[in-house]
């Protein structure tokens, strides 16, 4: 399929806008769970998702939405991402936005060490370079073992035994993302999203009225859906991105979340990684960059030429 440049740019500013939406879906989180009980904001923001995917979906697909040939694996899927989503939830209780949007972007280069270990992929040695890369800038954000004070040198001292958190939520997030690939195959992507957002739904309404408290102010109610709406928007605008433009073109602007998390934590929260955390988030983003890069290179030789 050919892609004309002003497609492949509007491509591009979808891509960015998305990121955006997931970005400030982050650091509304992070300062609605000051407040309210995590589950109880999940279960809104899903809610609202629920409900406007289908709103738009239904009219666009019809009854095909609801046609899988893999039940099994939508399920597994969606409560992949409703796990994920609960610890990143809890992960931003104790975690900067900013340092949790960078480790999350280990997750392609931890599907690509799932994929080798697991799948039995093959890699360029190269790549492992990158891979390795990612870990070492995510190990310069947590700092594992060390308690999470800031000792006034711009280093830090990392965050201690809540780095277990974003952790889990990385490794969780990569299997689903491998699920996506998976089910990605066969299915249509509104399909896979619409049962997963319906499924988180289903799940949190099981956990939350043991989590329910009385919320009075009405902007927490307001920002508790802006989460759902712009959680809709976001995947949306993913998808249209896609559309639009070839993966080699947008994969490398996904890891512009890490910055739009980054100016969220400061404009809400006054944060600034510390010099630690700031020259890991930059490794990360480089060796994210480097792998996905060399991974599509190597598929366009790969590919088999067509006539």
């Amino acid at each position: 399929m050919n892609h004309s440049k002003s497609a492949e740019l509007g491509g591009i500013a979808c891509i960015l806008g998305a990121t955006a939406c997931f970005s400030l879906i982050d650091t509304v989180a992070q300062f609605v769970i000051l407040t309210v009980p995590a589950i109880m904001a999940l279960w809104v923001r899903y809610v609202v998702q629920a409900v406007a995917t289908t709103a738009v979906l239904v009219p666009l697909h019809g009854l095909d939405l609801f046609r899988t040939g893999k039940p099994l694996m939508q399920l597994l899927r969606g409560i992949m991402v409703i796990i994920s989503t609960t610890l990143a939830f809890y992960s931003l209780k104790v975690v900067q936005v900013g340092e949790f949007t960078a480790i999350l972007m280990v997750t392609p280069m931890l599907v690509t060490f799932l994929a080798v270990t697991i799948l039995g992929e093959r890699i360029h040695p190269r790549q492992w370079l990158f891979v390795i890369g990612g870990f070492v800038g995510m190990v310069m954000i947590v700092r594992p073992g060390m308690s999470g004070t800031d000792t006034g040198d711009g280093m830090g001292t990392g965050m201690g035994w809540t780095a277990l958190l974003p952790i889990s939520c990385l490794l969780t997030s990569s299997i689903f993302q491998l699920l996506s690939s998976h089910l990605g195959r066969t299915e249509k992507p509104a399909t896979t999203h619409f049962y997963s957002s319906w499924i988180g739904l289903v799940c949190a309404s099981v956990i939350v009225p043991t989590h329910w408290t009385g919320i009075e102010t009405v902007s927490l109610w307001g920002l508790m859906g802006v989460m759902g709406i712009f959680g809709a928007i976001g995947h949306f605008v993913l998808s249209t991105a896609y559309q639009r433009a070839p993966a080699s073109s947008l994969m490398p602007y996904l890891y512009a979340q890490v910055g739009f998390a980054v100016l969220g934590g400061y404009l809400v929260f006054d944060h600034v990684p510390d010099l630690m955390a700031s020259t890991g988030i930059v490794i990360i983003t480089l060796s994210g960059i480097a792998n996905t890069w060399y991974a599509i290179r190597k598929n366009r030789k790969n590919r088999p030429a067509t006539i």
